[in-house]
């Protein structure tokens, strides 16, 4: 059950990759969605086992390295963090996979997209089983490989190899961070195994690197690495990009896997964390900052993957600075819940892209719910769990976060708590502006495109109603476990917290007006959006109008990847322009008779040499051996 909840997708990418041009697009297509239905069952079991039975255990499949003190098992860790991150997974993957079908149908090679997107399923199974942090590298390397491919998978376009590359570059700048952690994590306490760091965090409180608190600089130079993978402020600028991959692919890599891997990492690795409150405190603030930053840039947006894309970004802050106050547990919960509505509203902005024939800017929608019903409900459900209002499940999870940043008592938790109420507001206001502007209001699309409007196929609607049903109920079912008063017996000790902060219960007795504020700033938001773009719909392009300089900032996404243009790509192009100029034209090519022409003449003498006449070849050897021992009488 734990290793086919694992290796089920790679066998389905190996059968679809490698054998998918003799069993035909058809076959190989089922073949992965069943592997991974399989999968997802092996996940449910696991699951319902290690997290809701309190059975953990570890699979050792073999001996991977012994080489002096590192050694390090090629293994299957599954407590309940493993569990949780397992059975959402997998069970998301196959609901991706089987919308993939239809919404794929017409692709050129539907073989090798299903068979990156297992791929990349087995990668991130890989990467929350591990049991170790190079094992953990392994599968976060190969999450950064398997999105390389897909969001470049349609390589024909320019801009999806340019966001491929984007991706992959940003997020090895974050993987230099995870390098040099887990080389200290080695330093430090001479082992990269879970089990040995966790038992010696205590004792190793005063160890210190080069002056500087040892446990204090792991911690930030693991969460540097998070912020790649998991496009955290700084880091942030793949993550929009990234939307050039088919939609099923944007929907995986937002809600079940490569984006959620940081915070993962930062729940991991809790009792190495717990002992680093200045690290917790970077962590705070980066997640507060991105959470309230991405929000802004969303209520400007007009592409309707990017607003979605800007709102997992903000959504992922959520979840840090969670961390960053200590609460894993509720980053976890939100972490859960968030896969459910986001894959839902990323499958169903797919089936509106279906729709309208490949059309993604909402400027250029509206007036389409009647003739898409299904597809609006769910949009709608997914909208109200991500806004957090009552019932549903980002109520009880983005709610909790707040409640436990006001309860830190502390300058970052206060910070925290004043974005995430802002970042609220921003977050059901850009979710309402999107569904009005898509849904309501006049026909803008061409003639054409409403004509020949239609509700996507029932392969794409049944993952859709599933996932509507979690994004409604999620939160309710499993709050209880995840953050209730019976937390400690279902996290199993899978998730340390120092026993003096007592933060998973100060949560549950903060003032009433403070959940009372959180609810109240997001319905004010869908009340503002429901106004202007309702009621008023000329009233923003006035305010845009008005306020041009702020517009163009939030428009151009605070000029991020212009700054980065000017300060990093701009000047590696002057200088591999130099380097070619001087260096390969003048120098290689521009000395007398060029240093190219030269090793050219050199090798065409040398090949004269070469006879093949055994005469030759054996006098050449006389001639050698002669001088060799007339050098070795000479010097003695």
């Amino acid at each position: 059950m734990f290793v086919g909840a694992v290796f089920f997708p790679l066998l389905g990418a190996t059968i679809s990759g490698f054998l998918g041009r003799w069993i035909g697009d058809r076959a190989a297509m089922w073949t992965t969605v069943l592997c991974m239905v399989l999968a997802a069952i092996c996940g449910s079991l696991s699951f319902w086992q290690v997290a809701m039975g309190g059975q953990p255990g570890t699979v050792t499949l073999f001996t991977w390295m012994d080489v002096g003190e590192l050694e390090f098992a090629w293994a299957l860790r599954y407590d309940t963090l493993s569990a949780i991150m397992v059975g959402m997974v997998t069970f998301i993957s196959t609901l991706i996979h089987l919308y993939s079908i239809g919404y794929m149908s017409h692709d050129a090679t539907p073989s090798r997209f299903f068979a990156y997107l297992s791929l990349f399923t087995f990668m991130m199974l890989m990467l929350v089983t591990a049991d170790n942090l190079v094992q953990l590298f392994f599968g976060w390397e190969g999450v950064g490989l398997a999105s390389y491919l897909l969001i470049g998978y349609w390589y024909e376009k320019e801009s999806a190899n340019a966001a491929a590359m984007k991706a992959f570059i940003v997020n090895r700048v974050g993987d230099i961070f995870f390098m040099l952690g887990m080389a200290l994590t080695f330093l430090t306490f001479g082992s990269l195994d879970f089990d040995t760091i966790f038992a010696a965090a205590a004792g190793k409180v005063d160890a210190s690197f080069l002056g500087v608190n040892s446990i204090e600089l792991i911690g930030v130079l693991l969460f540097l690495g998070a912020c790649g993978k998991s496009a955290q402020l700084g880091f942030h600028t793949w993550l929009p990009d990234a939307m050039e991959g088919p939609t099923p692919v944007s929907a995986l890599i937002h809600a079940a896997t490569m984006v959620t891997a940081g915070v993962f990492l930062m729940c991991r690795m809790s009792p190495i964390m717990e002992y680093a409150p200045v690290a917790l405190s970077i962590v705070t603030i980066v997640g507060a900052s991105t959470a309230l930053f991405a929000a802004t840039i969303g209520c400007v947006q007009n592409d309707i993957k990017r607003i979605i894309a800007y709102s997992t970004c903000s959504q992922l802050g959520y979840m840090f600075f969670a961390a960053g106050v200590g609460l894993y547990q509720t980053a976890m919960f939100h972490l859960f819940t968030h896969a459910f509505f986001k894959a839902l509203l990323f499958l169903g902005a797919g089936s509106v892209i279906h729709a309208m024939s490949d059309e993604q800017d909402i400027r250029k929608m509206g007036g389409i719910w009647r003739k898409i019903p299904i597809t609006y409900v769910v949009m709608w459900i997914g909208s109200l769990a991500l806004a957090g209002i009552p019932l549903f499940a980002g109520y009880y999870s983005k709610d909790a976060i707040l409640e436990g940043a006001f309860a830190a008592h502390s300058w970052v938790g206060n910070y925290a708590f004043i974005c995430g109420v802002i970042a609220a507001f921003l977050t059901a206001f850009y979710s309402w502006r999107l569904l009005i502007l898509t849904f309501h209001g006049k026909p803008r699309a061409d003639h054409h495109t409403m004509e020949h409007l239609h509700e996507s196929p029932a392969v794409m609607l049944i993952p859709l109603v599933l996932l509507a049903v979690g994004a409604a109920f999620a939160g309710m079912v499993f709050a209880p476990y995840f953050i209730g008063h019976e937390y400690e017996h279902f996290w199993n000790g899978a998730i340390f917290n120092l026993p003096a902060k007592h933060m998973m219960e100060a949560m549950h007795h903060v003032p009433e007006w403070v959940p009372m504020l959180v609810m109240t700033v997001a319905i004010s938001g869908i009340v503002l959006a429901v106004i202007l773009y309702g009621f008023l719909p000329a009233v923003p392009g006035r305010i845009a109008a008005a306020f041009p300089g702020i517009y163009r900032f939030l428009l151009n996404k605070w000029y991020f990847d212009e700054l980065y243009a000017r300060i990093f790509v701009e000047p590696a192009k002057r200088l591999a322009m130099r380097f070619w100029q001087i260096g390969d034209m003048r120098i290689i090519d521009g000395m007398p008779n060029g240093v190219a022409s030269l090793a050219a003449g050199t090798a065409r003498g040398v090949v004269r040499l070469q006879t093949g006449r055994v005469a030759n070849y054996a006098f050449t050897m006389i001639i050698g051996l002669v001088v060799f021992v007339t050098l070795f009488l000479m010097g003695h």
